[in-house]
């Protein structure tokens, strides 16, 4: 049976890149299920049916309804990456708005793995809030990748390169 992550990602830019996190996984032999905020869901626009195509699963937006089969096989591990300011604290504070976050909050529940990897620039970064849901997070149970030498690094605003965005470090965190 096959390893499954699921990699969740909420509207920040490096989100756009989640096919190369795809692609490396499947390449260590990782089966993939993408689900997104539908913020960051709008941003991919016509490109939705690449990226099922390219997991062989679709893309997990919004909730199941009630009676629906679920087409995604179990998580072994599940990674909420790119996870933003409001996911963040949204997750910490146990709301359940988009199936990202409600997925996160009953993995936490159940204590299913579940790993976050924030993106938010520094100044974000400082808000007190940020601060007391990453502590909320990690005594949860989450592991929580931030900061050097093993997690994401905020920069100053306007100073941040989506394509250097630390996707390998989510993935080796999984166990990936």
């Amino acid at each position: 049976m096959a390893q499954v992550l699921y990699l969740l990602g909420s509207a920040a830019p490096p989100v756009l890149d989640v096919d190369r996190a795809v692609r490396a996984a499947r390449e260590r032999g990782w089966e993939v299920c993408v689900g997104l905020t539908p913020t960051a869901a709008s941003w991919f626009g016509d490109r939705l049916p690449d990226l099922a195509e390219l997991t062989g699963r679709p893309v997990r937006v919004g909730h199941r309804t009630p009676g629906a089969t679920d087409d995604w096989p179990p998580a072994t591990v599940a990674a909420v990456v790119p996870a933003t300011l409001n996911t963040v604290n949204t997750i910490a504070l146990g709301l359940t708005p988009s199936w990202v976050a409600a997925y996160a909050c009953e993995a936490i529940g159940k204590r299913w793995p579940l790993l976050v990897m924030p993106c938010v620039n520094a100044a974000y970064a400082t808000h007190p809030q940020f601060g007391r849901s990453v502590a909320t997070l990690r005594d949860a149970g989450v592991r929580v990748l931030l900061g050097p030498p093993d997690g994401f690094v905020p920069l100053p605003p306007g100073q941040a390169r989506p394509e250097t965005y630390p996707w390998h470090l989510a993935l080796r965190a999984a166990g990936v």
